[in-house]
C-alpha cells in the first residue's frame, strides 16, 4: 500500500519541486509573448526592453550616441534591470499559437550577451511528465516486447489509425513527404511542417509509438525508420558538414530551439542511474522528437541499431573535424537518448524507487565543448550509410 502511495506521489513532487525552482509566485512563469506585452506596459521596463533588442541588432547608433565600451555597459544596464522583470525567466511552450514569435523574444533576450548563442538552457517550459506516464495509457506497449512475435511498429501504425487525432495528422504529412508520380521531388518545407504538426499535436502514447517502437527484425526497424518518411524529410543528394548545418539551424528560431532543447534534455551523465544528467527519458524523447520537421530532422542510420544522426558528415572539417565529430556523436553515440528509446520501446522507465541525488551542472553557461565531452564512446564509422534498398516513399501507404 506505501508503494502504491509512493508512487502516484512522486510526480507530484517533481510539480512542487518545479515550481520552486522556477523562482516566481506559484512556479509559472509567463510565455515570452505575455511578458513581452506586460514589458511593454511599464514604461522602465519598456525603456530597457527597447534598448536590449536594439543591442542584439548591434545597431548601436539607433539607441546611443555613445560607441565602443559605452554603448556595452548600457546593454549591460539594461539586461542587469531586466533580469529582475518576468520577461528574463520567461519560456515558451512547444507547438504554442505564437511559438516562432515567443522564440524569437526569448533569444532576443539572450543570444548576444551571453557568449554561446545556439547551446543555452532550453527556451521550452518543462513538461515535467515521465515515460511511466505514457506507458500507462499506452496499450499498444507491451510489458514485456523482447518475448512478442509481432511486429511493435506495424501494431503502432495500426493504433495511430484507429486514433482520430493521430490518423488525421499522419495523413496530413504522408501526402506532402511522398512524391507524387507526375514529381519526383516532394516538397520538403510542407513535409517538414506537416511533421512538426504531427509530432507536436499527436499524443506521445501513439506518436512515440510509431518512433520508438522496439524491434527484432529488419522488416520492423525499417518500418520505423520510414516513420517519418526518410526519402523527402530526411535525405538529399548531398550530405552537409555537420557545422554547416547547425549554422544553417542556428538561423531559425525554431530548430535553434528544438537543438538547444535536445542538448538540453538529452544531455548525457554516467554517473546518473539512467545515463542522462535529467534522470527524464520522457523528455529526452520530448526533445528528440521535437527536432523532426526542421533542418536538423534526425533518423535512425541502418536497420541494426538505435543510433541515430541528422543528414550530415564531417568531411571537409579541416581543423574543425574534433568539433564535428563530438557534435555528430551526440546524436549517434548518445547514451542517454539509446536508453530512452529502449526504455519506451521495453515498456521500463528510470528506477523511480532507487534515490536519485542531484547532479551539479551549470548548463546555462556551458560551452559547445565541455557540453559534448559525455557523449560515450568514440564511433569508429563516423559516414552514414546509404539505403539504396530502401522501400520507395511513394509505396508508404495511410492504410496499413
Amino acid at each position: 500500500m506505501f508503494l502504491v502511495i509512493l508512487y502516484f506521489a512522486l510526480p507530484l513532487v517533481d510539480v512542487l519541486l518545479s515550481a520552486e525552482v522556477s523562482g516566481l509566485p506559484g512556479g509559472d512563469r509567463l510565455d515570452c509573448v505575455k511578458a513581452s506585452d506586460q514589458c511593454l506596459k511599464e514604461q522602465s521596463c519598456s525603456t530597457k526592453y527597447r534598448t536590449l533588442r536594439q543591442c542584439v541588432a548591434g545597431k548601436e547608433s539607433n539607441f546611443s550616441r555613445a560607441t565602443g565600451l559605452e554603448a556595452k555597459d548600457e546593454c549591460k544596464s539594461a539586461m542587469e534591470a531586466l533580469k529582475q522583470k518576468s520577461l528574463y525567466n520567461c519560456r515558451c511552450k512547444r507547438g504554442m499559437k505564437k511559438e516562432k514569435n515567443c522564440l524569437r523574444i526569448y533569444w532576443s533576450m539572450y543570444q548576444s550577451l551571453q557568449g554561446n548563442d545556439l547551446l543555452e538552457d532550453s527556451p521550452y517550459e518543462p513538461v515535467n511528465s515521465r515515460l511511466s506516464d505514457i506507458f500507462r495509457l499506452a496499450p499498444i506497449v507491451s510489458v514485456e516486447p523482447v518475448l512478442s512475435k509481432g511486429n511493435n511498429c506495424l501494431d503502432a501504425a495500426k493504433a495511430c489509425n484507429l486514433n482520430d487525432t493521430c490518423k488525421r495528422f499522419r495523413s496530413a504529412y504522408i501526402t506532402p513527404c511522398t512524391s507524387s508520380t507526375s514529381n519526383e521531388i516532394c516538397n520538403k518545407r510542407k513535409c517538414h511542417k506537416a511533421l512538426r504538426l504531427f509530432f507536436d499535436k499527436v499524443p506521445p502514447k501513439h506518436s512515440y509509438g510509431m518512433l520508438f517502437c522496439s524491434c527484432r527484425d529488419i522488416a520492423c526497424t525499417e518500418r520505423r525508420r520510414q516513420t517519418i518518411v526518410p526519402v523527402c524529410s530526411y535525405e538529399d543528394r548531398e550530405k552537409p558538414n555537420c557545422l554547416n548545418l547547425q549554422e544553417s539551424c542556428k538561423k531559425n528560431y525554431i530548430c535553434r530551439s528544438r537543438l538547444a532543447d535536445f542538448f538540453t534534455n538529452c544531455q548525457p551523465e554516467s554517473r546518473s542511474v539512467s545515463s542522462c544528467l535529467k534522470e527524464n527519458y520522457a523528455d529526452c524523447l520530448l526533445a528528440y522528437s521535437g527536432l523532426i520537421g526542421t533542418v536538423m530532422t534526425p533518423n535512425y542510420i541502418d536497420s541494426n541499431s538505435l543510433s541515430v544522426a541528422p543528414w550530415c558528415d564531417c568531411s571537409n572539417s579541416g581543423n574543425d573535424i574534433d568539433e564535428c565529430m563530438k557534435f555528430l556523436n551526440f546524436f549517434q553515440d548518445n547514451i542517454c537518448l539509446k536508453n530512452a528509446i529502449q526504455a519506451f520501446g521495453n515498456g521500463t522507465d528510470v528506477n523511480v524507487w532507487q534515490p536519485i541525488l542531484p547532479v551539479q551542472t551549470t548548463t546555462a553557461t556551458t560551452t559547445t565543448a565541455s557540453r559534448l565531452k559525455n557523449t560515450g564512446s568514440e564511433t569508429t564509422n563516423n559516414e552514414i550509410p546509404t539505403h539504396n534498398d530502401s522501400p520507395a516513399c511513394a509505396n508508404l501507404q495511410v492504410r496499413e
